[in-house]
């Protein structure tokens, strides 16, 4: 498999040179030439399979030979080693947990693999990579949990402050070892817009190796595929599911477009955001217009600029009319998040988190207009990351997990700095 980049202006690589380079030199994504089709007895048997094997068959083709079997084979049952239950909430919708991984968010999976991927590919470096990611919340956590002591790589992650939970901020700050947290006075697109100016720096590139654990780099983006098909080897219905996806830098929804292109059978797909709404906003006027993100409760997808959506619209060839057939846009402001975690609670017994109840709420009014219908949301994170959130909606405390205990004993460290480039490259360049 090669990958091009959506601006034309570079050379295609291999998965390999995709992955450390996370972004072309010319500033573009990368993406994959071929789309790969999985054989219709593969989706028709999903239920006889191991989640290993379905991970390793959705993964293998964009993978190539770039790693071998074995070790590909390794790297994926370390990747999904924790359950994806599809839980019904009731009868017209369900429930995707992603929240069972080792921080509690669906990041888990993308920064697992590309984690392992990078270390396979650096083993022989005498260089250490350096691992630059930006995050409006679960991100950093799943990062530094999935990079914690590698051998050869280094992350730093820069996050805003004071916009990000504080489970969020305690997984992000409080590792040590290889992982630097920077608290950047400023929005996750300020944080973002750092980390791609960091990456076109010909003095940088010239001093350290680079690469992206943000869901620009295609090892993160593509393997959470998985879990889309995971989910779909729990389905019960005849026909195909309407997928609510929680949606910020919409890598995620891009990941399930791909699944669907590769196969995978999916009705439609929509993209629940907060008020950070540019693409549905698009979806509604075909006016693309990027726009300031704005704080709200579901923060993990406060992303007014998201790099994801250049390469949904490649998926759909460029065409508006197919993307409107195949996916809808909703906005879902604070009021509503929180009356749909009320809701919910109290009819079925199931604590959503915000960016759960952002997917709920769209899918909701989508079947409000499309009668019958069934579906599942992505619950993207556990409630106990929002525990504000949730308390003002149910009033009641969120039960902190065992594993999420620990967390609240230890100190954060991170270090404070502007959103200018000129302190951040001086901070690259002097450690």
């Amino acid at each position: 498999m090669r990958y091009y980049s959506l601006n034309n202006q570079s050379p295609s690589v291999d998965f390999r040179e995709a992955t450390l380079k996370g972004q072309a030199p010319d500033k573009g994504l990368y993406f994959p030439e071929q789309i790969p089709r999985h054989e219709n007895t593969f989706i028709e048997q999903l239920r006889s399979f191991s989640k290993e094997e379905i991970a390793f068959r959705v993964m293998e083709p964009f993978v190539g030979n770039t790693i071998p079997k074995n070790e590909l084979q390794r790297i994926v049952v370390e990747t999904i080693a924790f359950p994806f239950p599809l839980y019904a909430i009731h009868e017209h919708i369900a429930s995707l947990e992603l929240y069972h991984g080792p921080t509690f968010a669906f990041k888990d999976v993308g920064a697992r693999f590309m984690s392992r991927c990078l270390a396979y590919f650096s083993r022989n470096e005498t260089k250490p990579t350096t691992i630059l990611v930006a995050t409006s919340g679960d991100t950093g956590g799943a990062v530094a949990n999935g990079f914690l002591d590698v051998d050869g790589i280094e992350v730093i992650i820069l996050y805003p402050s004071g916009k990000v939970s504080p489970v969020q901020e305690l997984q992000l700050t409080t590792c040590g070892s290889n992982i630097t947290a920077l608290e950047i006075d400023g929005s996750f697109d300020d944080c973002q817009a750092l980390v791609k100016e960091a990456f076109m720096d010909v003095d940088i590139a010239a001093t350290m190796n680079l690469s992206s654990a943000n869901s620009i780099n295609v090892a993160r983006w593509l393997s959470q595929q998985i879990y889309y098909f995971l989910a779909h080897q729990q389905w019960e219905h005849d026909e195909p599911p309407v997928i609510s996806v929680p949606s910020g830098n919409f890598g995620n929804l891009c990941a399930g477009m791909m699944a669907y292109k590769t196969g995978l059978p999916v009705q439609h797909f929509i993209a629940a955001c907060n008020v950070n709404d540019t693409v549905p906003a698009y979806l509604r006027t075909k006016d693309y217009q990027v726009k300031p993100s704005v704080s709200t409760l579901s923060n993990a997808m406060d992303v007014g600029n998201p790099s994801n959506f250049i390469r949904i619209m490649e998926l759909m060839n460029q065409d508006y009319d197919s993307l409107q057939a195949m996916m809808s846009g909703y906005t879902i402001n604070d009021e509503t998040t929180l009356a749909t975690i009320q809701k919910v609670y109290q009819q079925y017994g199931y604590l959503l988190d915000p960016h759960g109840a952002v997917a709920y709420a769209a899918l909701t009014q989508y079947q409000q207009k499309n009668k019958s219908v069934r579906g599942y949301i992505l619950e993207t994170a556990h409630p106990v990351k929002f525990p504000e959130a949730v308390k003002r909606a149910t009033g009641q405390e969120v039960s902190i997990p065992p594993t999420a205990i620990e967390l609240f004993t230890k100190q954060k460290r991170s270090i404070p700095m502007q959103k200018d480039y000129a302190s951040f490259k001086e901070y690259l360049l002097s450690n």
